[in-house]
């Protein structure tokens, strides 16, 4: 059997299997096997598959049309697509050119941390990264020039991080960290719980769950102009009902939309005034009225048709009872003759005792 068609009977095994790879916990890890990461047409998905030692990995482009190998290359070391909060993969750039791998060697806290860019059109090594320090994927900018990563400051603390620029062009860590200039004494403090896209890549939004008693908040990240907003989001819950929400763009981007995973609302934030709008959520009255006035309706129309049909029968009856008390022959002679008939013309032009 050949290595690409072992290749394929291998990802299509490990994508039907729940993700089995180095995970740091809720924070960002790259993964190994599972479903991999989808590209922006949707037509491909990129696994990375482990060996058996470390020393390699096979990464593999699968068609999800028909699920067979689009192609594969082989890299040296332990790689893996980058997975935020165990929702689908990550790594690939809005474009759909550049894809970014991470080391999945090292566990939290690291020392030092590692990833790989690759062209998703011919899997070449464009750059290895290597940096000091916990460092995890956060997104690409559109055209990957810039990398964004996570950064846990300090190390052994895992909630608390900073955002950090990495320029792919220049090959360098950009000095400073990506915060909300407007809010200065946030701090970035918790753990990823969904997120969301825009389409053409350049808005990345991600809500997390306080690690202590704050706010749930949503961090808004313009991988553009490499600046950020973080939206504090009301809460008066507590435990997990956080992990329960979700994030949906509508109004072309414009609308943010805080709902739960049933779909119920909870808050809408305007993307542009980063104004957050409670949504009201009331019992949907309407639905059981409408039911009500449509059960009232056909129940109207059913003795409508039920009081006609006996209004019918109740003439039939009349008419068969006025026949039955009529004598025979008395409709005949009591009917007068029809006016112009040749028998009354006869008659009138007799004379009397003719």
């Amino acid at each position: 059997m050949s290595r690409p068609v072992c290749l394929c009977l291998a990802v299509l095994f490990l994508l039907a299997l729940a993700p089995a790879a180095a995970a740091d916990g809720p924070m960002p890890y790259a993964l190994q096997g599972g479903r991999g990461v989808l590209a922006p047409d949707g037509g491909t998905r990129y696994v990375a598959l482990g060996m058996r030692t470390q020393a390699s990995t096979v990464l593999e482009a699968v068609r999800t049309e028909d699920g067979a190998t689009g192609g594969y290359t082989d890299l040296r070391g332990s790689w893996g697509v980058p997975v935020l909060a165990g929702q689908e993969g990550e790594g690939v750039s809005a474009d759909g050119r550049t894809l970014v791998l991470g080391d999945t060697t090292a566990r939290a806290p690291r020392t030092s941390s590692s990833f790989v860019v690759l062209d998703t059109r011919t899997f070449a090594a464009r750059r290895t990264i290597e940096l000091k320090g916990d460092f995890a994927f956060d997104a690409l900018s559109p055209h990957a020039r810039r990398l964004y990563l996570i950064q846990h400051v300090p190390g052994n603390d895992l909630s608390r991080y900073v955002v950090r620029g990495y320029d792919l062009r220049a090959g360098r860590l950009l000095p400073g960290r990506i915060a909300d200039r407007t809010q200065k004494s946030w701090v970035m403090a918790g753990y990823p719980v969904n997120r969301a896209t825009s389409r053409d890549g350049r808005w990345v939004y991600t809500l997390y769950a306080s690690s202590g008693n704050g706010y749930p908040f949503v961090h808004a990240l313009d991988t553009l102009r490499g600046v950020a907003h973080c939206v504090g989001v009301p809460w008066s819950g507590s435990g997990s009902a956080p992990w329960n929400m979700r994030l949906t763009l509508g109004d072309g981007g414009h609308s943010l939309a805080v709902h739960w995973l049933s779909g119920r609302p909870y808050v809408a934030i305007d993307t542009v005034s980063w104004r957050v709008t409670h949504v009201h959520h009331v019992f949907p009255w309407l639905w059981p009225g409408a039911a009500a006035g449509a059960v009232g309706l056909a129940a109207a129309a059913l003795l409508l048709v039920r009081r006609r049909r006996r209004r019918a029968l109740e003439e039939e009856l009349a008419e068969l009872l006025r026949e039955q008390e009529t004598p025979a022959g008395a409709t005949a002679a009591a009917a007068p003759p029809r006016r112009g008939s040749r028998a009354g013309a006869g008659r009138a032009g007799r004379a009397p005792g003719a």
